[in-house]
């Protein structure tokens, strides 16, 4: 069996900008990423079918014989059965989305082909939670806490609480991995699994109330107050206060400030007090910038706060309005609220924005990725490279 895990154009432009520097399947919900789902589902590596930018970074298998798999669905059991009851030339499909395709060898190109065509033996299924627009990462968060803790600790038994200091509401509801480390918190479980990570720690004073994920390597600081549906990626530092908030991996947001209803990539930076809205004054529909649509599209969410893409930094005190979504690589400081839609490579604040040089940004890039003994290497400079051309009709400013 060979899995492979295709972008669908459409919900690529509007998964934006998290998908500016990784396929959809890399997409982290949940305590895994999409892809690192299927794998466990399936017992086998995947592959991926994305950009051709991307495609040296995210590398594809091709067999002679392949099954084809949306990048935007999370799976589950009975989903994973319909899939392996397809037969050569069957395709499943959600209300016209395919979801997965057993075929030959095709390109992107060709898998796109079928996207809107049903071919003869197609099928339709209910048994999918796809991941169509940016806000349900962080809406849909907790349900995949769940799904996943249950999929990781199956079977397995979970490492002691030692702490005496350390209070515990829901244990059975609590899985400690090796080499984590928590002093003097409190884990509440009794609404939701609390998941930390391999060599992760939970410093002294820290609320976390679940569902709550913190990956491997990533630490909660002190004081710090967790309010459920939150996922912290890999290799990431995170304090203040957060809630239902999915951050992908190797960011900090390491002091005071709140944090909710967000989406966070690699690779970024919070200021100190930065503090996001996720709740507009007169209690309105948030609407989000969209990439696919050119323009402000309404979520139907109440509370919705911020997207930042990966390598995005802001400035102590930044402000962030309601439903704000910034690009990658932007450098966002200064008093008063920036505007709600920073495109990639913006370097300013409220008082307005000039261009990022791409020279700079990968100046940056490289001191951040060596912190954690990462490369940036020929293949990530040529990803950036890829976006700035891509966002420069963004960039008003530059037109001026």
């Amino acid at each position: 069996m060979n899995i492979i895990l295709f972008d669908d154009p459409t919900i690529r432009q509007n998964l934006l900008p998290l998908t500016f520097t990784r396929p959809v399947a890399e997409i982290r919900i949940g305590i895994l990423t999409i892809a690192e789902k299927w794998r466990r589902h399936m017992g086998v590596t995947a592959s991926y079918l994305t950009q051709p930018y991307l495609q040296q970074k995210y590398t594809l298998h091709m067999a002679s014989n392949n099954i084809y798999v949306n990048g935007a669905v999370c799976p589950d059991d009975a989903l994973v059965n319909e899939i392996l009851d397809l037969k050569l030339g069957e395709a499943l499909y959600q209300q016209g989305t395919l979801i997965a395709l057993n075929g030959d060898s095709l390109n992107l190109n060709e898998v796109e082909l079928l996207l809107n065509y049903s071919p003869v033996g197609s099928r339709e299924t209910s048994n999918c939670t796809l991941i169509k627009d940016v806000w349900e990462i962080f809406s849909l968060n907790g349900k995949q806490i769940r799904a996943d803790f249950n999929l990781i600790t199956d079977g397995r038994t979970s490492q002691p609480i030692t702490d005496k200091y350390t209070a515990v509401y829901g244990e059975e509801n609590i899985f400690i991995e090796e080499g984590a480390s928590i002093k003097a918190a409190v884990l509440n479980a009794e609404d939701g699994p609390i998941y930390i990570g391999k060599n992760a720690q939970v410093q002294e004073g820290s609320l976390i109330k679940g569902p709550f994920a913190l990956c491997e390597g990533s630490h909660v600081n002190m004081g710090a107050k967790m309010r459920g549906d939150i996922t912290v990626g890999p290799y990431s530092k995170v304090g203040g206060e957060i809630s239902n908030s999915v951050i992908f991996g190797y960011t900090n947001k390491g002091h005071d400030g709140f944090l909710g209803n967000s989406v966070i990539g690699e690779w970024c930076n919070l200021g100190a007090d930065t503090n996001n809205s996720n709740l507009k004054n007169n209690y309105a529909a948030v609407k989000l910038w969209n990439y696919a649509k050119g323009g402000f599209k309404n979520t139907g969410l109440q509370f919705c706060g911020l997207i930042m893409g990966d390598h995005s930094k802001c400035g102590i005190n930044t402000m962030f309005n309601t439903g704000t979504v910034v690009g990658v690589s932007a450098n966002i400081f200064g008093s008063g609220f920036p505007r709600n839609f920073v495109p990639s490579f913006s370097w300013g604040g409220a008082s307005g924005f000039e261009t990022f040089q791409l020279r700079k940004a990968y100046e940056v890039a490289e001191k951040v990725m060596e912190r954690r003994s990462k490369p940036f290497d020929e293949t990530e400079q040529a990803i950036l490279a890829y976006v700035f051309e891509q966002t420069q009709q963004y960039r008003v400013w530059d037109k001026v």
